[in-house]
């Protein structure tokens, strides 16, 4: 029993140690591992026999047997990496111990059961269990027994056929009642095998075993080269078989599916698009930038008027806007705040505004008889509005003009009356200026009530009074008129 317990040690020591051999030797390429799938797996090897209790020949007569080479092969079906089956022999010659002239012959026959529960991608560790046949051959004596064998193996994939293999086994013969005897033998062998039928492993399934997989993290779906690298033929980031838009052009930003982006949906893509936040609707150009005929700054396809002159001042659709309704557009339109109900020229100005301005450089004032007030009042009547109109139009075109606002009355009342309310009047013509045009400045102007003392028109009459009744815009720096005058007589020639 004693040398049984050795000869289970020996088996499992050998074992331990030519696997650490040659995992010290680097015998596993960095990229080996084992086939996938069921294979046939033949295995030539050679080994040592160790002869541990002798051998029992008949007649109870035990002779010392040498230890000696044993070699042979093996032809096993792995149906998977966990489970297997093999069948195979070998053949020792050896001498008795001591010496006797007698040579002995040792033939070994098993079928085994193998299980793999230690497995890595390039090598696993099995046990095995079986049934054998033995014989024993020594001048004229022969044995033959049946055995139990019992043992453990690993095998280290240098490729995906090929593995070096190390196994140790012990051999337990059995009598014909199946009763273990006191014999004990022990092989340790090693040798190549040649996997027929596996297929290649290939970890990431792109069709290019780990061995050639150069780019072995491959994502599912994925189109591959000959070295298992991901192709991607658009240049686009996503690799072929996963790019649902193959044919993305050169530049164009892609989704996770390969596909162009077009953030503000004019058809330029992103990347290619120069003008990445064109308004919805906007016709482009080639370059995704906002094309606009008009030139008014609404883009085509926006603009629903987009024929609008240069210049014109639009509004959000893109049509011209005409603050004052006057008929002329707004950035056209050189008197932008024409009254409403005055007749203008081509350039938005008022024909008074014109005829009023001849007035001003022919006769250095303008004079309104037409100014209406409350009675006894200075408060001017909403009617009069349009005609100060014109005036503030006139002197805002000459900013630096100095003007007197004269305020007259006819002579119904007193002296002192009339003088207080002519000059209550200008001021209130002043302020409406002022306010409504604030291009107009204070120091601009100065304002002077004359009560009756400068009539146009004798006061014997309704109509006479009327006429005496007015507001004067008196030039007081009458060189600038002059100026102006002489430079428009000028451009006439």
């Amino acid at each position: 029993m004693k040398r049984r317990t050795l000869g289970l040690a020996a088996v499992a020591t050998a074992t331990l140690i030519f696997t650490a051999t040659l995992l010290s030797l680097g015998a596993v390429p960095s990229r080996a591992a084992a086939p996938e799938g069921s294979s046939w797996q033949i295995t030539p090897y050679a080994g040592e026999a160790f002869f541990i209790d002798g051998v029992t020949f008949p007649g109870n007569k035990r002779i010392r047997v040498k230890d000696a080479l044993h070699y042979g092969g093996k032809l096993g079906w792995q149906p998977n990496r966990l489970f297997g089956l093999q069948i195979g022999g070998g053949y020792t010659t050896t001498d008795a111990d001591p010496a006797n002239g007698n040579t002995v012959s040792f033939i070994h026959s098993a079928l085994d059961v193998m299980i793999s529960p230690i497995q890595a991608e390039s090598w696993d560790l099995y046990g095995l269990m079986g049934g054998g046949y033995e014989r024993f051959k020594t001048g004229d004596q022969q044995r033959d027994f049946g055995s139990f064998d019992i043992g453990a193996g690993l095998r280290l994939w240098v490729s995906d056929k090929i593995a070096i293999r190390a196994e140790a086994r012990n051999i337990l013969p059995v009598s014909s009642k199946f009763e273990t005897s006191t014999d004990n033998y022990a092989l340790v062998t090693g040798g190549l095998t040649w996997a027929l039928g596996g297929v290649p492993k290939d970890a990431d399934a792109d069709g290019v075993s780990d061995r050639k997989d150069t780019c072995p993290d491959t994502p599912a779906g994925a189109t591959v080269d000959a070295k298992g690298c991901p192709t991607d033929s658009d240049g686009d980031g996503v690799w072929d078989g996963i790019d649902t838009c193959p044919n993305s052009p050169k530049g164009a930003r892609v989704d996770a599916r390969g596909c162009p982006t077009d953030l503000d949906g004019d058809g330029v893509f992103d990347g290619l698009d120069q003008c990445a936040d064109s308004p919805r609707g906007a016709k482009v150009d080639v370059n995704g930038c906002p094309i606009d005929g008009d030139g008014d700054g609404v883009p085509d396809g926006i603009d629903t008027c987009p024929d609008t002159p240069k210049g014109a001042t639009v509004g959000a659709s893109g049509c011209p806007t005409d603050s004052d309704g006057d008929g002329v557009w707004d950035g056209l339109d050189l008197c932008a705040g024409t009254a409403a109900g005055l007749k203008v020229d081509k350039d938005g100005c008022p024909i008074e505004v014109t005829e009023r301005e001849t007035e001003l450089l022919d006769t250095g004032m303008i004079r309104l008889q037409d100014i209406n007030f409350e009675t006894a009042k200075a408060d001017i009547k909403p009617e009069s509005f349009a005609n100060l109109d014109v005036v503030g139009q006139v002197l805002s075109k000459w900013p630096e003009l100095k003007i007197e606002v004269g305020g007259h009355t006819d002579s119904r009342g007193s002296n002192a009356y009339n003088q207080l309310l002519s000059e209550a009047r200008a001021r209130s013509v002043e302020k409406y200026l002022l306010e409504k045009f604030p291009t107009l400045k204070t120091e601009q102007f100065t304002v002077k009530g004359y009560g009756e003392s400068k009539p146009v028109e004798p006061n014997t009459n309704a109509l006479n009074m009327a006429k005496n009744r007015r507001v004067e815009f008196v030039v007081q720096n009458k060189e600038v008129l002059k100026k102006e005058s002489e430079r428009r007589k000028l451009l006439n020639k």
